[in-house]
């Protein structure tokens, strides 16, 4: 059987290709390297098991290896996305009370580290002293460990919360099969490229997946069409994990120009594929190729082969093996076939969660060996599920979540701002984009223009409203909740109006 894990590939296939970065291609003895040299730095720092290491860096080969370096210790893993702002870099830092933070934009997190308790090491990853560092592993305890990440996930207040799960055990220096590996049958002779950001939940752990099976994999900096089909000819890709805003921006450049002949599988998922997207680019790639799959930072719930899609288009699919799913009313009662309810969903063995500094909210939303996340749905005759809502007011675009009580609450911090409404709308090319009704004192004289530099300052730039309408009055329930849905609803039905 072929090796599993870093430490083990390195051992016997050091020369062993693992990354592809642009002119850069990275041996898994290279990057065994480095993940120790991680180790070493946070170790000196007193990193121990069950501690935080922040990693908020770009499409990368050094990411790989400071998660692997962290897990190294025991350590969990607190994937930070660069575009956050410092306001928003510090709080996950301090709401996870991290003990190591690794980052490349000194502007956000040379300022972030301020005032941080918890950090006692924190790197910027262009600093060559962390390459100087000994390229033996600070501890064997955990080699074989899996990493184990602790992602941040927005709830109905808009404030991120960190989803705990339990500390990795030591494990010797070969890893155990993955399940979700197993699943989709990922090989070590698979090429895999990472076109989504790695801080995001699926497109980082399923590269690190294929890494640890010894697959090689290449990395996008940025996504582009033209580049990714480039790649997949060059590089001879066989997987991908992809969102239906990348399917959109590839059916727009001469896809029939470049071999795709190599590609065995195609996941998707993160936003809803209108189905004549999900038609077109199954066209794009071999027959067979493109799989959907339904599930969230929480946890994995359903998956479709290409076959059943065209049978049930618009589903996500059946439960995967293992776990079960319930469609419940507001009361918890379960709902018939076709009755649209809240999703709940059973944790895989070993994998339940609870929410870091969080109990109300871990509270509610298990019930008994249940848990939702809000999701709406309904489950069909034969057991395929539908999705009726992304979660009621989230916002997805481009397959990034966008919470709108975030945004609202940031207006709120304006002068001239009495209250807001922010919702999605569609979007041809991103599934949604963010949409922003403001109420104004009488007197105002602030401008669309000015608020969204005002928001610039507070939230990072994809979390802003792309069109902004001030108003003088809101709609509002008598309990004074304002009418959110149907100020959605008046504007999706002017937009649809010849």
């Amino acid at each position: 059987m072929s090796p599993r894990g870093i430490a083990a590939i390195a051992r016997d296939e050091p020369d062993r290709e693992a990354i592809v970065c642009g002119d850069r291609r990275d041996t898994f003895g290279d990057l065994n390297a480095d993940a120790n040299r991680w180790s070493q730095l946070f170790a000196q720092a007193g990193v121990g098991h069950g501690d935080r290491v922040a990693v908020m860096l770009g499409n990368r080969p050094e990411v790989f290896a400071a998660w692997v370096g962290a897990g190294r210790l025991g350590a969990l893993v607190v994937p930070v996305s660069y575009r956050f702002t410092v306001s928003e870099v510090a709080y996950i830092l301090e709401d996870s009370q991290a003990a190591a933070f690794v980052y490349e934009d000194e502007a956000v997190g040379g300022q972030a580290v301020e005032g941080i308790d918890t950090l006692r090491a924190w790197a910027n990853v262009d600093d060559p002293a962390w390459r100087r560092l000994p390229a033996q592993p600070a501890s064997r305890e955990f080699l074989g460990s899996p990493i184990i990440f602790m992602n941040y996930t927005s709830g109905t207040t808009g404030k991120p919360k960190g989803i705990a799960r339990a500390l990795p055990l030591p494990a010797d220096e070969d890893m155990a099969p993955q399940p979700f590996t197993e699943l989709w049958g990922w090989k070590p002779d698979d090429v895999h490229l990472l076109c989504g950001p790695a801080y995001h939940t699926a497109p980082g752990n399923y590269a690190l997946a294929h890494l640890l099976e010894g697959a090689r994999v290449v990395v996008m900096p940025r996504f582009d069409a033209a580049t990714c089909l480039e790649l997949v000819e060059a590089e001879q890709v066989t997987t991908s994990h992809m969102v239906p805003a990348n399917f959109v921006r590839i059916l727009e450049v001469d896809w029939t120009a470049y071999d795709r002949s190599s590609v065995r599988k195609i996941l998707h998922a993160a936003a809803p594929c209108p189905v004549p997207v999900k038609r077109k680019i199954m066209e794009v790639f071999p027959p067979g190729s493109v799989w959907e799959y339904f599930g969230m930072s929480e946890g994995f719930v359903s998956l479709i082969s290409p076959d059943d899609w065209l049978a049930k288009p618009g589903s996500v699919g059946r439960p995967m093996q293992g776990i079960a799913v319930k469609i419940l009313d507001e009361d918890g009662n379960e709902l018939a076939p076709g009755e649209v309810g809240y999703i709940y969903v059973s944790a895989l063995s070993g994998f339940r969660f609870e929410y870091h500094n969080a109990a109300d909210k871990t509270a509610a939303t298990w019930r008994g060996d249940y848990y939702t996340v809000g999701d709406l749905g309904y489950v069909d005759e034969d057991g395929f599920l539908f999705i009726a809502d992304r979660r009621v007011d989230l916002v997805i675009s481009g397959g990034v979540n966008i919470y709108p009580a975030e945004i609202e609450g940031a207006l709120a911090e304006h002068p001239d701002v009495v209250d807001s409404a922010v919702f999605g709308l569609p979007d041809e090319k991103m599934g949604q984009r963010v949409h922003a009704l403001v109420e104004v004192r009488p007197d105002a004289t602030v401008t669309e223009d000015a608020l969204l530099a005002f928001l610039g300052d507070r939230l990072a730039k994809f979390k802003l409203p792309r069109s902004v309408e001030l108003v003088g009055e809101l709609p509002r329930e008598p309990s004074g909740k304002v009418l959110k849905r149907q100020l959605r609803e008046e504007r999706l039905s002017a937009s649809a109006a010849p």
